[in-house]
């Protein structure tokens, strides 16, 4: 695409001003892109680098994270700096794999597919890493040890090295947070295995998902004192996509125990903020009331009118037209998704930011994108 940059880039920081000031003039919009989509696309991944060497060749990861942001940048129009920036930032990026790998999960690619690992635990031997002993934040060997070395290779790298005339930076690495204990718990041990331990077995779950907090905390703290950040911190963001499968009831029984562990941790002042794709909105009252929560980043599907009414005006939510109808459009059904969303009552309060929902599904026209980018802009003005 062509457009004026520094026109766009002027705009989209007074949208942002406005908002934050607490009197928005219009909807924000943002977009969610992960390594999978562009891998997947020619136009992002002229190299062609498939995700094998995306994670086995720290060359091929960080050379395809610059073309990443390079392609946000100028092919994706949102309420986000385009053009080139004053600096590239790039992060080691083992996708949601990392937290499975950490705790000995096999990984599998496969063609045309987001890398992925499966279950290590099973009715046979239920109790495998209660016997191994928490993890080491920092093995020898293994992903999380690639992890460490890709993250200093990166470092290397960029001290040297440009792109587009642009000097580069580092942020970190995987494991500094979580994919979610739920979500991890459900990595090591089939889910639907899982699910009918909550009733079977329900002091086995409770074992596994303490050992997992445990683990998880000592890891994030061993990382942040390794790059020299506070152990502690008053707010964080959590995700845990995989409480959609489970009632009200089993969440505050078998899960919310162990996300104050981590809130008392990560996030004992808040507000905090969490990440949770698919239909966990009916758990969205209780989080934000025992966790300090007061930003959701939602997927679908999400009732946006009724979610607005029960969490109330103060609650920044974000969320939006869902990825296979932005993906396969046509464009008049993507207007009037943005539209239909748009006058449900969730804009109330002014703390609504508008995205896919959630994360760019591989394959979507950058020209849909547009489309939607316009519609947030006509439909989404507050005057």
């Amino acid at each position: 695409m062509t457009t004026d940059f520094t026109a766009h880039n002027a705009q989209q920081a007074a949208v942002w001003k406005s908002y934050h000031e607490g009197q928005p003039s219009r909807v924000p919009m943002i977009i969610g892109l992960s390594s999978r989509y562009t891998l997947l696309s020619p136009l992002a991944n002229p190299e062609g680098i498939d995700a094998e060497q995306f994670f086995c060749d720290p060359r091929a990861m960080f050379t395809h994270l610059l073309r990443k942001q390079h392609f946000l940048r100028h092919h994706l129009p949102c309420d986000q700096e385009m053009g080139l920036p004053a600096q590239w930032t790039v992060s080691v990026d083992f996708q949601n794999s990392y937290e499975a790998l950490w705790f000995g999960c096999p990984l599998h690619f496969r063609a045309g597919q987001v890398p992925d690992t499966t279950p290590i635990l099973f009715d046979d031997n239920k109790h495998l890493l209660f016997d191994r002993g928490l993890p080491e934040p920092f093995p020898e060997s293994g992903w999380m040890a690639r992890a460490w070395e890709y993250y200093e290779q990166f470092l290397e790298w960029a001290q040297t090295e440009e792109f587009h005339g642009r000097p580069i930076g580092v942020a970190g690495l995987p494991g500094l947070s979580t994919d979610g204990i739920f979500t991890t718990a459900c990595a090591l041990r089939d889910p639907t295995a899982l699910l009918m331990d909550l009733y079977t077995d329900p002091d086995y779950v409770h074992e596994l998902l303490n050992y997992l907090t445990e683990a998880i905390i000592r890891r994030i703290k061993a990382y942040r004192q390794r790059l020299g950040q506070p152990a502690q911190s008053q707010s964080c963001g959590l995700a845990d996509d995989a409480i959609q499968m489970l009632s009200p009831r089993h969440y505050t029984a078998f899960v919310l125990p162990y996300h104050r562990r981590l809130v008392a941790e990560f996030g004992a002042a808040g507000p905090n903020s969490m990440h949770l794709c698919g239909d966990a909105t009916r758990h969205f009252r209780v989080i934000r009331d025992e966790l300090k929560m007061m930003t959701f980043d939602t997927g679908f599907p999400v009732d946006f009118a009724w979610l607005r009414q029960e969490l109330g005006p103060a609650v920044t939510i974000y969320g939006g037209v869902h990825v296979e109808i932005l993906r396969a459009g046509p464009p008049e059904a993507i207007r009037r998704e943005v539209k239909r969303i748009m006058e449900s009552g969730i804009r109330e309060g002014g703390k609504f930011v508008f995205r896919e929902a959630n994360n760019l599904a591989p394959y979507t026209p950058p020209e849909h994108v547009a489309v939607m980018y316009e519609a947030v802009k006509e439909f989404g003005r507050y005057a």
